[in-house]
């Protein structure tokens, strides 16, 4: 079996060669459809995990249209320290690992906008589902994360400053990753794993505003039958994935501009200006005092 075959992200392979965490292991919940594993402190987390996952599993169902036939367990890490020994990475805030059925989350980032338990548990629970439906490692890395991210109206695992400027900047410098490049996995760097997140999320938007919905779930219950990527997209979409990617390009270049870059950094601009406008300043102020000081000794000299 490929690398591919294995696992689709580069994160899963990461936890998936680990072995439950110790801290994880103390304390349990349980009911017939999840185990939650948490640190000392999380207990009522751990409760509200076990009250609202039926509720998060129907609402999977409704927009994958898949039956959840597996018992999940969610690991709840109460510090990022400890979390980031199976992420190694500041910016993730939790991991699925398809082949364990496993969830761990860093409850300690859950408070941070716009991450919630609710919505991250979803996210990371429809990782499982995609890898459940679609077994033997056809799933590409994109389109993982990008139906993870239109599922729950956008959220990622990892923090981003949430306004999509690394998409539009990286359209405006034409230096957009390549489809086929974010298939078998991410990059590492924080810049380009961020926009790795976005384009994701970008193509699976398009798809939906350009075929619907049913064109989306088309490609997922024709990748769940068997069919590689590229007969999944053609059977959905009618037309190939180059094409899809092509269009893609094409419709972020119509409604991108340096404009709508600008609107979407005005803070950070207005803010270097801010500070530019205060150094300029201050060599100003510091060459009239020299020029006042050279006067002064000058009328010193004279008498």
């Amino acid at each position: 079996m490929t690398p591919r075959g294995i696992f689709s992200s580069a994160l899963f392979v990461l936890a998936a060669l680990l072995s439950v965490p110790s801290y994880a292991g103390e304390n349990t919940l349980a009911d017939e459809r999840v185990i939650v594993r948490f640190d000392e402190p999380l207990h009522r987390p751990a409760r509200e995990v076990l009250r609202v996952y039926p509720l998060i599993r129907e609402e999977l169902l409704k927009v994958l249209g898949w039956q959840t036939a597996f018992r999940p367990e969610i690991v709840l890490v109460k510090d990022s320290a400890s979390f980031r020994r199976i992420s190694e990475n500041d910016l993730v805030t939790a991991i699925a690992i398809p082949r364990k059925d496993r969830i761990v989350i860093d409850y300690s980032k859950m408070n941070i906008r716009p991450f919630t338990l609710e919505t991250t548990l979803k996210h990371e629970l429809c990782h499982l589902e995609l890898h459940h439906h679609i077994p033997g490692g056809g799933l590409p890395r994109w389109l993982d994360e990008g139906i993870c991210q239109w599922v729950t109206g956008g959220l990622a695992e990892i923090m981003t400053s949430g306004n999509r400027s690394t998409l539009r900047a990286a359209v405006l410098s034409n230096r957009l990753i390549s489809v086929e490049r974010l298939s078998e996995s991410f990059p590492a760097g924080e810049k380009d794993l961020v926009l790795a997140y976005e384009e994701s999320r970008s193509i699976v938007e398009h798809i939906e505003k350009e075929f619907g919905a049913s064109g989306v779930r088309g490609i997922l219950e024709n990748m769940r039958s068997g069919d590689s990527l590229e007969i999944a997209v053609h059977r959905s979409l009618s037309i190939s994935p180059d094409e899809l990617e092509r269009r893609w390009r094409s419709s972020l270049v119509r409604k991108t501009s340096w404009l709508s870059y600008i609107s979407d950094n005005l803070y950070e601009i207005l803010f270097l200006f801010a500070a530019l406008t205060a150094v300029y300043g201050f060599f100003v102020i510091l060459k009239k005092k020299r020029a006042y000081r050279d006067e002064d000794e000058q009328e010193e000299d004279e008498l």
